[in-house]
């Protein structure tokens, strides 16, 4: 019998092609963060309940926004530079001296909004964000710098053990009844073993840096802020609007319903780890041919899973919030079949914009993304006190297309932004195949216990992976060429 020999399954997958080898890795570790998420929450849903999940889902929206403040866009802009391979110590140093500064302001600026912060203060959540931006500071500043080094699976095995450290400490915490503290401990926890993983493989040094290194970076970091603050305002303005206008319960049932369709999107959060910084070289080089081919590929690997899970979400949706986080969470059904249409689009927004940045267009990027943000603002402010969660979901949806739309737009002014007519229409009829498979076994089969509703999605799952592979020859080639690549078995009957 043969023995595994570790260092030669090392070998082997070194061998295949970067981009290849690195997506793999990268859509792993997404994959195992997404399992994680979803098994640490549904254990949360049933032992804190809504109201507790609520607050500490709060206490997050705040963090990101004020570590915003605390990157001032120079993290994106030290992955930029750092990624061109020139200058590399003095543009790491230059962040590092501009990220603690700024670290100093949000900090001041959050002890400034604290009378207004009501719910923050009340749940005592405002010194353990204070700890939080503090070490997030020194995990942002390694794994930024190990990320703009090509280091894209160190990146994502960081982020790997993020969650693992945060899980852990927090499921103890609330199991010894600390609550809400406990979730912000291990949160704070989680950011420190992360930075301390990144900065062991962090081969950047300080070194002199001149002014014309800080305005490279200024030049860059202005756009990417704020475009990266519209992208926040996309991801937790509702969540602050709701806690405003409704309570801590209804934030906790409206973010698990958002996290339970964040499934369909861990392929395009995992290709645009991978694509950052080679779509920043190409367009270096001026090798437009592949950021588009890239693209193009990428637009079809994230529909791969976007499609079926929209399909499955729509039937199977109020029963999975069911059983997996409690019946007061069921109610947020409405609400996720508007999200998982908002994951759809997520898809073009996220790799567009990402090549707009990494294009060295990030006023463009931010131009696209103000439109948006402003008609989000406005149509959370009208629907959610009309229309609650739902209206928060609508509002999410309509300027998550007008985003991608406007993207596409200025994007096209660079390269030629396309999709495969034929892979695209080839997922999209095996997810219509499989959602008529499923709507028949609930049927036959009435949804009335976890076993039944898991082998709903168990059949849903084989019945389009199937079709798929005998529709669409060239996926299938793809998927059996990696599998061979990393010496796993084909099964024969495919």
């Amino acid at each position: 019998m043969p023995v595994f020999q570790p260092s030669g399954y090392l070998a082997r997958v070194m061998r295949i092609e970067p981009v290849q080898r690195q997506s793999l890795i990268s859509l792993a570790s997404t994959l195992a963060l997404t399992a994680i998420g979803f098994l640490s929450t549904m254990f949360f849903a049933h032992t804190v309940g809504p109201s507790i999940l609520g607050a500490y889902f709060l206490f997050v929206a705040y963090f990101s926004i004020f570590n915003l403040i605390g990157d001032g866009g120079f993290g994106g802009a030290a992955v930029k530079r750092i990624s061109e391979g020139e200058d590399q110590n003095a543009f790491f140093t230059a962040f590092v001296l501009l990220r603690v500064v700024l670290t100093v302001i949000s900090v001041g600026f959050l002890l400034i909004a604290q009378p207004y912060l009501v719910k923050l203060t009340i749940s005592g959540m405002l010194p353990w964000l204070i700890l939080a931006l503090v070490v997030s500071t020194f995990t942002n500043i390694a794994s930024n710098s190990v990320y703009g080094t090509g280091k894209v699976g160190v990146n994502q095995i960081s982020s790997l053990v993020d969650n693992l450290t945060r899980v852990v400490i927090q499921v103890i915490a609330v199991v010894l009844g600390y609550g809400v503290a406990g979730l912000a401990g291990g949160f704070v926890a989680g950011i420190l073993v992360s930075g301390l993983f990144n900065f062991r493989f962090l081969d950047l040094s300080p070194a002199p840096f001149r002014r014309s290194h800080v305005q490279s970076l200024f030049a860059f970091s202005f756009w990417t802020f704020l475009s990266a603050s519209g992208y926040l305002v996309f991801s937790y303005a509702d969540t602050i609007m709701i806690g405003h206008f409704m309570t801590e319960a209804d934030i906790g049932i409206y973010r698990v319903a958002l996290q339970l369709t964040s499934i369909a999107t861990f392929v395009t959060i995992a290709l645009h780890a991978t694509l950052y910084p080679k779509v920043s070289y190409w367009g270096k080089q001026d090798d437009l041919a592949s950021v588009e081919n890239a693209l193009a590929r990428a637009f079809t690997y994230s529909l791969l899973l976007a499609a079926p899970v929209l399909a499955g979400g729509w039937i199977l949706g109020e029963r999975l919030l069911y059983f997996f986080y409690g019946a007061s969470f069921s109610t947020g059904a409405p609400a996720l079949a508007i999200l998982l249409l908002v994951q759809v689009a997520h898809v073009f927004v996220f790799l567009q914009t990402m090549c707009l940045n990494a294009l060295d267009r990030p006023k463009d990027s931010f131009r696209v993304t103000a439109i948006a943000v402003a008609a989000n603002v406005g149509l959370n402010l009208y629907l959610i006190p009309a229309y609650g969660i739902v209206g928060a979901s609508a509002a999410t949806l309509v300027t998550m297309v007008l985003n991608a739309t406007l993207a596409h737009r200025a994007l096209s002014r660079s390269i030629r932004v396309r999709i495969e007519p034929r892979p695209v229409g080839n997922i999209v009829l095996a997810a219509f195949v499989m959602g008529v498979v499923v709507v028949v076994y609930s049927l036959v089969i009435p949804l009335t216990n976890i076993f039944v509703v898991l082998g709903a999605v168990a059949l849903g799952g084989v019945v389009y992976l199937l079709l798929l592979l005998r529709i669409d020859k060239g996926i299938h080639d793809e998927l059996k060429e990696l599998a061979g690549k990393f010496g796993f078995p084909w099964p024969g009957p495919l």
